[in-house]
């Protein structure tokens, strides 16, 4: 039996491709920046890790905004590290040394 597709896509922080699956979807809308949840919204797109190191650094160096070419407000970077399970956070935590 054939093996299903599963697309792959970088990550705008890290620059690492990963499945589509396990990433966060951002969309430039009518020059309006968006969080895609169900991954179905028109536009240009974006995606970063479900990761709080790669959310970081897409907020410090102003990634998601170059690469969609609109401003990105703050509140989408808070809201991009809801979408991270709890224990990916404190795992996340652990290995930088942060808690």
């Amino acid at each position: 039996m054939k093996e299903k597709h599963i697309p792959l896509r970088m990550c705008a922080a890290c620059r690492t491709m990963r499945p589509q699956n396990e990433l966060i979807r951002f969309v430039s809308c009518e020059g309006e920046a968006r969080l895609d949840v169900e991954k179905k919204l028109f536009g240009r797109g974006a995606y970063l890790c479900r990761d709080n190191a790669c959310i970081k650094k897409a907020e410090k160096k102003n990634v998601l905004s170059r690469h969609l070419g609109c401003t990105f407000p703050k509140e989408l970077y808070d809201a991009a590290r809801e979408m991270i399970p709890v224990s990916d956070q404190g795992m996340t935590a652990d290995l930088f040394g942060r808690r």
